[in-house]
């Protein structure tokens, strides 16, 4: 990432020396000699990071830091001072300053100091952008501004009104459910009941009972006949939950039944015709369940005429965000707390943290985090601990001293894994991600953990 800096110090060595390594690694770079300079070229041109020396002469450089914080909150200053003088330090961070590098200067500190002072910007910026929105995307039910929340808008928009089967997949806690209660108020059938069944709340036993309805004294405690779920959702839609945990012993009567729109209730001499449009979801694999027997892949096809993939919470960026600020809102009201927002250092731990419950697990933690707040907006001391504490894991493959490097297979090793892990071990999606086909995943894994590279 490219970044504008200015560079200040009494020391013209000192400027041209940072100017020649910043331009090195792709920064564009001013500098100025004087603090009273730089402050008037801040007024005049726009900057990303500051870099400045504490001790110069006229304005010095708390001075400067002063002024920077006060007129232009929005670029962090790192200080330069000597080794040994954390005094003058402390006392530029007092001033606002963002953080601060010892002299004589490690360029590579430097430049890592470089990199989260425009992290930091830009967080900032993300979360003023934030603030003036309204966090609604092209659906009203679904809140989000990213790309991929935006083309499952479109999708939606573009398929409620069909009777196509759909599936929708995605990990728990993405909102699977809410989607397809949209397609359902978006569609021709929206008068009609909307049926919902979660395949994997009861036992095997119970699921066609449940599914098909069953006629009195077809068991021991079927006292009168009970409408099943399928007939139940006539004229509106069936909504299958979680149908990858269906058990393959029910699946086959599940298919007949998805095709011929007709049941027999369990113990009925007849069968009972019904016309549902039908949506499922499940949070598996479910492709590549089909492929290795653990799923029919007949019923696989049936259910899967159109696909819509729900993107995890940690793929869509600053809609954590958005969903955070409608969480806090409601859950204000609800327990009666004056919460008005978040505040910047907690935004930035939501905003870092992987979401593994996705937008449930943060709809809790902000519960959570309302009950818990002693001011008008949320801190980081409000948050879970393992949000507090938590760091983002990065692909690292070596830095810049060639016994830091490693092979390209272990490059390859490690960028596969990570793409695994944000796509929550979902081989297909990864594979998606990857360009590669299952198969080809499938061999690279075998391969990786067998070299254990």
């Amino acid at each position: 990432m490219s970044a504008r800096i200015l560079v200040v110090d009494d020391d013209r060595s000192m400027c041209e020396l940072l100017e020649t390594d910043l331009r090195r690694r792709g920064h564009a770079v001013t500098w100025e000699t004087k603090a009273e300079a730089a402050f008037q070229r801040m007024r005049d041109e726009d900057f990303d990071v500051v870099f400045t020396d504490l001790n110069m002469p006229g304005m010095n450089g708390i001075e400067l830091c002063a002024r920077i914080v006060a007129n232009r909150p929005d670029v962090p200053v790192v200080v330069l001072t000597a080794f040994g003088s954390m005094e003058n330090a402390i006392s530029a961070i007092r001033a606002g300053a963002y953080d601060f590098v010892t002299k004589p200067v490690d360029l590579d500190i430097l430049s890592v100091s470089l990199e989260r002072a425009v992290n930091h910007r830009a967080m900032k910026e993300q979360i003023k952008i934030l603030s003036e929105t309204s966090g609604k995307g092209g659906c009203d039910e679904l809140i989000g501004e990213s790309p991929a929340m935006h083309e499952l808008c479109r999708q939606i928009e573009r398929i409620a009104d069909t009777e196509t089967s759909v599936l929708i997949t995605g990990e728990s806690g993405t909102g699977k459910e809410l989607v397809a209660r949209m397609l359902h108020n978006r569609s021709r059938r929206r008068q009609g009941p909307f049926v919902a069944f979660n395949c994997a709340a009861l036992p095997e036993s119970l699921i066609e009972s449940e599914l098909f309805g069953y006629r009195r004294g077809a068991f021991t405690d079927a006292r009168g006949d009970k409408k099943g779920l399928m007939p139940e959702a006539d004229g509106g839609t069936l909504f299958l939950d979680e149908v990858g945990d269906i058990p393959l012993a029910v699946q086959p009567k599940l298919l007949r039944a998805l095709e011929e729109r007709r049941v027999r209730p369990l113990g009925g001499t007849s069968e009972i015709g019904f016309d549902a449009r039908i949506i499922a979801a499940t949070h598996r694999d479910i492709e590549e369940a089909a492929e290795t027997g653990r799923f029919r892949q007949d019923l696989y096809y049936r259910l899967n005429v159109i696909q819509l993939q729900i993107p995890p919470l940690r793929a869509r960026g600053t809609d954590t965000l958005l969903l955070a600020r409608r969480f806090v809102a409601q859950f204000g009201g609800r327990l009666g707390k004056p919460v008005a927002g978040i505040a910047e250092p907690a935004a930035e731990k939501l905003l870092a943290y992987s979401w593994p419950g996705n937008v449930r697990e943060l709809r809790n933690a902000i519960e959570r985090a309302v009950a818990l707040a002693r001011y008008n907006k949320l801190v980081v001391e409000d948050l879970p601990e393992k949000i507090r504490a938590y760091e983002r894991s990065q692909v690292f493959v070596g830095g810049n001293d060639p016994k830091e490097l490693i092979s390209l297979e272990a490059v390859e090793r490690r960028y596969i894994l990570h793409v695994l892990d944000v796509a929550g071990g979902n081989r297909s999606m990864a594979a998606r991600i990857l360009g590669l086909d299952r198969k080809t995943l499938y061999r690279k894994l075998q391969h990786h953990q067998g070299s254990g590279s």
